[in-house]
């Protein structure tokens, strides 16, 4: 099976998307191919259309937060039937035949292809997936809001999972947009105490309403110093250098600051804070499709979504000044009026 693909396309770093075209060759006997009903529009498309991380090839197709219906199957695929609705995140295949595969840790696959690196994603009317990556969407779930669950939702899904929080910890998220908005949802259903750290008091009452059951001003070291010794897991949700050391002090003996916003210079972190608490900082990528099968059903249960903003994909270079400027609250979702 072979239909041109309609999509929307940057052909430099930087440049604004233009309508694209591409013939997507016969379906390999492992893969599903989507048809696009919406797709979120998550910072590591801006990153990767400004070729941040240096991997970025061109024609570029963003769009790895994809909701659709399932058009057409390989002839190996397993787990979804065509008609089904479906979710597809950052990867789209893994080798299946490493350790970590084998052991249920796909979103550790050395060679795990990214649903925008190397290939063309989901800005567009199709886009293609080994089935082991499709996620069947719950009944439950409302398919206009779902896509950035596929992104960054496990993104912070996965070290709650992953870090073993429990429902008794004192727990506080670094940055309260696009990600941190979905864990203090999750963390506050997960049932811990939830501290939101904010950049302003004005957002004081935006984190509140979200599932904080309290706030920090991140910005006055009275208060993170105030908190020494308070927390047994801070988030950070944010791609910028801050004061972790403060961060560490916060955390009680035994306590994580878990990385999963993409902060790109090197940390400083004094070690001995680190000895002497036997504290730790980690760092986690997206979650494998048992996990991410498991967040949907959490949010199905605790009825859980993404606080979105919609605009047609038509307009996407619209979206991506909305998010660029930081006006974003808190994730855009695009939907697809491609033909």
């Amino acid at each position: 099976m072979s239909t041109t693909i309609q999509a929307m396309a940057a052909r430099g770093p930087k440049a604004p998307l233009q309508p694209f075209e591409y013939e997507p060759g016969p379906l390999n006997d492992g893969q599903v191919e989507i048809a696009v009903e919406s797709c979120g529009l998550c910072h590591s498309d801006l990153s990767m259309l400004d070729n941040e991380w240096g991997m970025t090839r061109y024609p570029f197709v963003p769009g790895h937060e994809v909701i659709g219906t399932v058009v057409a199957l390989g002839a190996h695929t397993k787990r979804v039937k065509v008609g089904d609705r479906v979710g597809l995140g950052w990867y789209s295949d893994s080798c299946g035949a490493c350790g970590e595969c084998l052991g249920g840790d796909q979103n550790l696959c050395a060679t795990a292809e990214g649903t925008i690196v190397g290939r063309h994603g989901g800005f567009a009317t199709r886009v293609r997936a080994n089935w082991t990556w499709v996620s069947p969407l719950p009944a439950a779930l409302d398919a206009t809001t779902a896509g950035p669950l596929f992104c960054g939702g496990i993104t912070v899904f996965n070290p709650i999972v992953q870090c073993g929080v429990q429902p008794t910890d004192r727990v506080a998220v670094i940055g309260i947009g696009g990600l941190g908005h979905l864990a203090l949802k999750f963390l506050r259903a997960w049932g811990c105490e939830v501290t939101a750290f904010t950049t302003s008091d004005s957002k004081r009452e935006e984190a509140l309403r979200l599932g904080a059951h309290r706030t920090l001003n991140s910005r006055n070291a009275g208060e993170l110093q105030k908190a020494t010794g308070s927390f047994d897991f801070i988030l950070n949700t944010t791609n910028v250098g801050l004061d972790w050391n403060g961060y560490l002090q916060a955390l009680k003996p035994k306590g994580r600051l878990h990385m999963v916003g993409a902060v790109l210079e090197p940390m400083s972190v004094a070690v001995f804070p680190l000895i002497v608490g036997q504290k730790s900082v980690s760092g986690s990528p997206l979650g494998s499709p048992a996990t991410t099968d498991r967040m949907l059903e959490f949010c199905a249960r605790h009825g859980i979504a993404p606080t979105t903003e919609t605009f047609p994909l038509s307009r996407v270079n619209e979206a991506l000044e909305h998010l660029r400027s930081g006006q974003a609250r808190y994730r855009v979702v695009l939907k697809n009026d491609l033909h």
